[in-house]
């Protein structure tokens, strides 16, 4: 018999968004109206995602961000799930007077999506009370760019305790900014590292933006797989190949199984095959991170596939 995995304590800091999710057949254009055939209310955003998909690998996972008040009812619902998730909401910020984000997503018949997202003023102003309390007994942290007034004083308190700090690069930003550089791992979307580098190619946007950073870099892009710096040369790996039906939050989950393998193994690319496992199994299910792939079923995927 074999003995029980070490449970990885994580701590998950950044945004989280109310997800109104329709599942229709194609897109509508302009003016026009579509039926759709399926609808679920959940939890979303960069770190609210990742939460939950961390969650469901086994880890124990401690979110810290802004939301609204004990009035908004968007934020209670982001709450509520979050803690029919085992995730310890403890630490979250109820901003007086604040709403909490919400976004309303259609998802097409080959799985893509639209999304129209509100982001309320509130949320940017707030900031953790006890960094160094949040991550003394944590073994990593997984932090957004979105909401860098909630990650940065994380961040920056896991530096000093020398744990792995994984950052989900979603948004533009230069390559001297505070967060950026204070991460161990960073792991951007496509759109955001031609952005922030000015270069198209993901491989040549890759190693320009490497050069302005010691920690290990990487890049999603979706199907195709994920990209990284090795010893200043740019390597691939392919994305598992499945039928997606939503892909809703898929690197996100990505991001979260990195994280929790990571802190486990301390082995990168084994870690990024456990990310895209994870991401793969979401994207065959419907409802954003609802879908979310549990430990047993990421393994029992990895090892079906060698």
């Amino acid at each position: 018999m074999s003995e029980p995995r070490q449970v990885i304590r994580i701590v998950c800091a950044g945004g989280a968004v109310q997800d109104n999710v329709m599942r229709v057949e194609k897109f509508p254009a302009a003016g026009g109206k579509v039926s759709a055939s399926e609808f679920v209310t959940t939890s979303g955003g960069q770190a609210g995602n990742a939460a939950v998909a961390m969650a469901r690998l086994g880890a124990h996972v401690t979110y810290i961000g802004a939301v609204g008040d004990e009035n908004d009812d968007v934020a209670n619902t982001i709450i509520k799930t979050f803690a029919k998730e085992n995730i310890d909401v403890s630490k979250a910020l109820r901003v007086p007077g604040a709403r909490s984000a919400a976004s309303l997503i259609l998802i097409d018949a080959d799985g893509e999506k639209m999304i129209a997202t509100l982001r309320p003023h509130g949320l940017h102003a707030a900031v953790p009370e006890d960094p160094e309390g949040t991550v003394a007994d944590a073994d990593a942290v997984m932090l957004d760019n979105r909401y860098s007034n909630i990650s940065l004083p994380i961040c920056l308190a896991a530096k000093t305790r020398g744990i792995p700090r994984v950052l989900d690069f979603d948004k533009p930003t230069p390559a001297d900014d505070p967060l950026f550089q204070a991460c161990s791992h960073v792991i951007c979307s496509a759109d955001a590292v031609r952005e922030t580098s000015g270069i198209k190619d993901l491989p040549g946007a890759l190693k320009k933006l490497g050069e302005s950073f010691d920690g290990f870099l990487a890049v999603t892009n979706g199907p195709e797989g994920v990209y990284w710096l090795e010893g200043g040369e740019v390597r691939h790996m392919d994305a598992f190949k499945v039928e997606a039906i939503d892909t809703l939050g898929a690197g996100d989950t990505f991001h979260g199984g990195f994280a929790v393998h990571f802190a486990e193994t301390q082995d990168v690319v084994a870690s990024m095959r456990f990310g895209a496992a994870a991401a793969a199994i979401k994207c065959t299910r419907f409802g954003g991170l609802m879908g979310a792939a549990t430990r047993d079923e990421v393994d029992a995927f990895l090892k079906e596939r060698g």
